[in-house]
C-alpha cells in the first residue's frame, strides 16, 4: 500500500483540528443562522403591536398579578433582504398603584437573556417580574431571533454593534416604542443581562447614555473586544486587557459621557466567562465614570448561609460622594448561572444572594438627568 504524502497527512490533521475547534465554538457561543435560500415576496413593514400572549407564553411567563404582553418589533432591512424580520419581545406591566409611578410613569428594566435561552425562560428563571410587581417596575424582555443568531446569542462582540449599529439600534428603537405605547419614566430606564445579554447591556448603555440610566451585568464579558465569534470565545476565556482599555478611550473620545452607574455580578467558579472579565469590566467602568483605579471605597464580606441557602460573597462599592456609582459583587461557588434564580430553569442557581433583588436595589437609586 502506498504511503500518503506528508503534506496530505498535515492537511487532514489541520482539518480535524479545525472541526474540533468549530464544535467547541458552537457549544460555547453558537453559530450564525444560515438564511434560507428560498426567496419570498417582500412584505411591507408594519408597526409593532402588542398581541395577546399564546398558551405557551402563559406557561413560560411569570406568576405575578400584572399584565404579561407579547409583541413583535420589525428589524431594519438589510440590502438584498427579501422578508422583513421581527424581534419578539415580552413586556411585564405591574398592577397600577397610587404612588410616583402613576405620576411619572413606571421605571423600566430591559432584561437581555443569555445564549441558548429564550426571553420567557429568562423571565421565569430570574423571577424578576415578581419583584417588579412588588416594587412597581415594568420589565421588557427582547428575544434574539434564531434567524439572526442560531443559539440566540446577542452579538455583543461585533465591531459595528459595539459602535451602535445592528442590534444596538434595534434594541434602542424597541425601547423607544415601548415608551411611546406605555407610561414609562424616561429618567429610569435600565439595561441588564446575563452572559451574552450582559455584554449586550453594556454595549447598549455605552452607546445610548441618553436612554439608559444604569446597567447591570451578570457574568458578562468585557466591553469592546472580540469582533468575531472566535475572538469572542477568546475574550470569554481570557479577557482582553489591552483592548478593554482602548475601547473605553474610544468611547470617551466621542464626546462628553454622563455618569453610567453599573452593578457587576460574577461567580468565582464560572468556567464559561472567566472572572478576569469582571475585573476588567470594573476598570472600564471606573474609567468611564472618571474614577481612579484603586481599592473600593467600602467592602462588605457576607458569609455563606445555613444549609447552602446563600453563597459567601464580597461586595465592593465605589462611591462618588454618597452615591454608589460602581458595585462589584464576587460570589464564591457560583458557576455560569443567575444567582438566586429558579433551579428548574437552565443557567440558574438556587443558592443566593438573589441577583434580581440586588439589581432592583441598586438600579432604583439612579436616575438619568433629563434636559
Amino acid at each position: 500500500m502506498a504511503k500518503r504524502a506528508p503534506g496530505v497527512r498535515l492537511m487532514r490533521t489541520l482539518a480535524r483540528a479545525a472541526t474540533t475547534q468549530q464544535a467547541a465554538l458552537v457549544r460555547m457561543l453558537g453559530s450564525h443562522a444560515t438564511p434560507s435560500k428560498k426567496r419570498k415576496r417582500k412584505a411591507a413593514p408594519r408597526p409593532p403591536a402588542v398581541v395577546a400572549p399564546t398558551a405557551s407564553d402563559q406557561r413560560s411567563g411569570p406568576r405575578a398579578q400584572g399584565q404579561w404582553l407579547a409583541g413583535r418589533y420589525p428589524l431594519p432591512s438589510r440590502p438584498g433582504q427579501a422578508v422583513v424580520q421581527h424581534m419578539s419581545y415580552w413586556l411585564y406591566l405591574p398592577t397600577p398603584r397610587a404612588d410616583g409611578a402613576a405620576r411619572d410613569g413606571w421605571p423600566l428594566i430591559v432584561m437581555l437573556h443569555g445564549c441558548q435561552q429564550s426571553a420567557t425562560q429568562f423571565a421565569e428563571g430570574t423571577r424578576m417580574n415578581r419583584l417588579a410587581e412588588e416594587k412597581g417596575y415594568a420589565v421588557l424582555y427582547p428575544q434574539q431571533p434564531m434567524r439572526v443568531q442560531a443559539q440566540r446569542c446577542w452579538r455583543w462582540y461585533e465591531r459595528s454593534i459595539q459602535q451602535g449599529g445592528g442590534e444596538t439600534g434595534a434594541l434602542a428603537g424597541l425601547i423607544e416604542r415601548v415608551c411611546e405605547q406605555h407610561p414609562v419614566d424616561r429618567r429610569r430606564i435600565y439595561a441588564c443581562g446575563l452572559s451574552a445579554g450582559a455584554g449586550m447591556a453594556a454595549v447598549l448603555a455605552v452607546n445610548r447614555p441618553d436612554l439608559i440610566a444604569a446597567v447591570g451585568m451578570h457574568s458578562g464579558p468585557v466591553f469592546g473586544a472580540g469582533h468575531t465569534p472566535m475572538g469572542a470565545l477568546q475574550v470569554m476565556r481570557h479577557g482582553a486587557a489591552v483592548q478593554s482599555e482602548a475601547a473605553i478611550v474610544a468611547v470617551l473620545a466621542r464626546g462628553a459621557m454622563p455618569s453610567m452607574p453599573a452593578l457587576l455580578i460574577q461567580g468565582d467558579d464560572d468556567r464559561v466567562v472567566h472572572p478576569i472579565n469582571q475585573h476588567q469590566l470594573a476598570r472600564q467602568w471606573l474609567q468611564l465614570n472618571g474614577l481612579p483605579h484603586g481599592p473600593a471605597t467600602r467592602v462588605a464580606i457576607k458569609p455563606a448561609g445555613r444549609g447552602g441557602s446563600r453563597n459567601a460573597h464580597e461586595i465592593h462599592d465605589y462611591l462618588v460622594g454618597r452615591k454608589v456609582v460602581l458595585r462589584v459583587v464576587r460570589i464564591a461557588g457560583l458557576g455560569h448561572a443567575w444567582s438566586g434564580g429558579d433551579p428548574a430553569m437552565r443557567f440558574n442557581a438556587e443558592a443566593g444572594p438573589d441577583a434580581s433583588r440586588m439589581l432592583l436595589e441598586f438600579l432604583g437609586k439612579h436616575r438619568r438627568a433629563v434636559r
